[in-house]
């Protein structure tokens, strides 16, 4: 996952475009983005006068559609100061190579950070997903499962950086340092701090026994692309930067536990089984029983998901108390929602749950999906 999820709300079509004035807030930089602009309309076609604002992101990338002749394209800009495109470019080569649909890096401006990309489309699967009616959607989730898969079969040691256990730790000091601490503006004790510290360590040992494969850190539905070709199955797949080498069970927690959308249990099942199920006869389920038992390998999910949402409610924290983003921290209940169903559910778990039950002036959370369970799987 990124270190900050990134929304991907859609842009005008290009057939019926609404030109905003982009906001600049250096001069300069908006000069060198014209003139490089314009450079592009020999090389690629690219009409200058119809560039607008395509979606909004959680860093300090921005994207730009502008359309050509024959249909539009995406401009990315990356002030090179404090974003590093890099990895994009080399990752989205990786996942090329995997058989992923993902943008075509046309042209790209290493020195000023600014980058032309094929337009993969201007809605995202978020947009056309049918809330109130979860089947009616299972279609679109198979073919997440579809990109998913593919990624994941592709896996390679030592060609992206290790989910470790100093990143995984980094990211769960969100949770304390950001949303108990700033937004909850809890004085966090001696005896709470260490027993943060071990429900922490134990977190990261269930999740670093996991095998491991490329993981692309943010696999939701506002990441993935409906195409424009009615002939293209793939869905598009954006925002995958800060892909890692690391748990199997990252992604399809991030999928079906979105940030910004929530399944019910039912529906959260069916997906993970189908995903199950398609993993084990391509050998990704060999571990520890898992290929039997899909029990074993969701307990597994529910402990990768925990670390996530942990996560992301600091970093919802973080972008709403630091960076001025409130709309971000309006989510952050569902997070507290999976944090409590899950700690629900283990009796390793029931200390960090009872803090939560705490801060947040909850109940105590039973859980009827599941027993509770001791960590080897014993009700």
């Amino acid at each position: 996952m990124s270190t900050q999820p990134t929304p991907q709300p859609s842009g005008p079509s290009s057939s019926a475009p609404s030109f905003v004035t982009i906001e600049w807030t250096q001069p300069e930089r908006e000069a060198a983005f014209h003139q490089w602009l314009s450079a592009q309309a020999d090389a690629h076609g690219v009409l200058p006068q119809t560039v607008r604002p395509a979606s909004a992101d959680a860093s300090f990338r921005r994207y730009f559609r502008v359309d050509t002749p024959t249909g539009s394209c995406i401009v990315m800009d990356a002030p090179p100061e404090k974003e590093n495109c890099e990895p994009f470019v080399r990752i989205a080569r990786l996942m090329q190579d995997a058989g992923l649909f993902v943008p075509r890096i046309l042209a790209w401006d290493e020195p000023q950070g600014f980058m032309l990309l094929d337009d993969l489309g201007s809605q995202t699967m978020m947009e056309v997903i049918q809330r109130d009616d979860p089947q009616a959607n299972h279609g679109l989730y198979m073919r997440a499962l579809d990109a998913l898969l593919a990624l994941q079969q592709s896996s390679r040691p030592g060609v992206l950086p290790a989910y470790d256990e100093a990143l995984l730790q980094r990211e769960l000091s969100l949770f304390p340092d950001w949303y108990l601490t700033q937004h909850r503006q809890l004085q966090i004790d001696s005896t709470q701090r260490e027993m943060l510290d071990k429900t922490f360590r134990t977190i990261v040992q269930r999740n670093l026994a996991a095998p491991s494969v490329y993981v692309h850190r943010d696999f939701m539905p506002r990441n993935l692309m409906m195409p424009r070709n009615p002939d293209e199955q793939r869905l598009g797949v954006l925002d995958f930067q800060d892909a890692v080498y690391g748990p199997v069970t990252y992604d399809i927690a991030s999928l079906m536990r979105d940030a910004f959308l929530s399944w019910d249990e039912d529906f959260v099942l069916d997906i993970s089984i189908r995903y199950w199920e398609r993993a084990r006869k391509v050998g990704l389920m060999d571990h520890e029983g898992w290929s039997q038992d899909f029990g074993e390998f969701f307990r597994a999910v529910e402990w990768m998901g925990l670390q996530r949402h942990l996560k992301v409610a600091g970093i919802f924290a973080r972008l709403t108390l630091r960076d001025g983003k409130p709309k971000y921290l309006a989510d952050a209940p569902r997070f507290i929602h999976y944090i409590r169903a899950t700690a629900s559910r283990y009796s390793e778990l029931t200390p960090l749950l009872r803090l939560i039950d705490k801060i947040e002036g909850t109940e105590p959370a039973i859980s009827l999906a599941f027993p509770r369970l001791t960590p080897g799987g014993k009700a």
